[in-house]
């Protein structure tokens, strides 16, 4: 079984940074709002590092926490190697986990500080993660100065940082429960239509969550999908009713949600491990109208020598339940 169930495990805190577009897009509550892509360094990659130091930084500060009271550095971004992170963890002293499942790496990062969390419960952990639409742009498809066109299925990198605690201290954000995800391969070879290529995956972790933990779709308030975008969150919603004879009705993806519907440059809405945190933090928690939440993150698990060689996508999902405290 993928899932499992838990019980004093908490996110205690967290910590937004958005990007050029994301600040005027449809979401106005950020920590941080970001003017420039280069964040007053000399490279993206150096602007991506900074905006994660910020992210962990404004987090101690706002959470009043020392720095000695971080256990553990959980975290990964979308560059080779997950370099941005290697390079955040290096100006710290904290054991570090990188993770990569693509744009479902946050998600990722609080499942196993849940896990970090239940073999001590006196250890903390700093979740990280963060994307930057001119870095990951160049190296998963093409620089913007190429001017490549794309088509209405393509989503658009979000810019931005976020970070989290998570620990046994109790907040009003419990995790309840977890499931991970097993990648899926549809055959899909179309590395513009992101949507498409983890919708199966997006829909597999719900139905496997559901059916670990014997809960019924309408257990959940919401159920939120990362980065799926509108052509993706379509797809999602067909393919649960079609596959697992699932009405998918108090739903959203964050992908779709995070920029305004009039903004043409973004196509189809937000990508990157950011999009998620970035609108559950921001916006669905502070509307205070859920209880119960399933966050799932989806991922797309490829690269453009793969893509170049015509090889199909994969693609996963992990998915955390979430309960909303009074």
């Amino acid at each position: 079984m993928a899932s499992k169930k838990l019980s004093e495990v908490y996110i205690n805190s967290f910590f937004t940074i958005a990007g050029p577009m994301e600040k005027n897009g449809a979401i106005k509550s950020y920590d941080v709002l970001i003017d420039d892509y280069y964040y007053n360094e000399k490279s993206f990659e150096k602007a991506q590092v900074k905006m994660q130091k910020d992210a962990i930084e404004g987090l101690l500060f706002k959470s009043k926490t020392k720095v000695d009271d971080i256990n553990y550095l959980i975290g990964g971004d979308l560059s080779n190697q997950i370099a941005v992170t290697s390079y955040t963890a290096s100006e710290y002293s904290w054991p570090f986990i990188g993770v990569y499942s693509a744009c479902a790496s946050f998600v990722e990062s609080l499942i196993i500080a849940s896990m970090l969390v239940k073999i001590d419960s006196k250890k903390s952990s700093m979740c990280i993660s963060s994307s930057h639409n001119l870095y990951a742009e160049k190296q998963f498809r093409f620089p913007t100065e190429y001017g490549s066109i794309k088509n209405d299925t393509s989503t658009f990198t979000s810019t931005g940082a976020v970070s989290s605690i998570v620990s046994s201290e109790p907040s009003k954000y419990r995790i309840e429960s977890y499931t991970i995800g097993s990648v899926v391969d549809k055959g899909i070879i179309d590395s513009s239509n992101m949507g498409a290529v983890m919708a199966p995956a997006a829909a597999k972790t719900i139905y496997d969550h559901l059916n670990d933990l014997k809960r019924d779709i309408s257990y959940y308030d919401l159920i939120l999908t990362g980065d799926l975008g509108c052509v993706g969150e379509k797809i999602l919603k067909e393919y649960m009713k079609e596959v697992y004879n699932i009405d998918l009705k108090n739903y959203q993806d964050c992908g779709c949600k995070l920029y305004l519907k009039s903004e043409k440059e973004t196509m189809a809405g937000a990508s990157g491990p950011i999009v998620l945190p970035l609108y559950l933090f921001s916006t669905i928690l502070k509307e205070k109208k859920y209880k119960r939440i399933l966050i799932v993150g989806t991922g797309s698990l490829h690269n453009t020598f793969f893509v170049n060689q015509k090889e199909s996508i994969r693609s996963i999902a992990h998915a955390v339940s979430l309960e909303v405290l009074k």
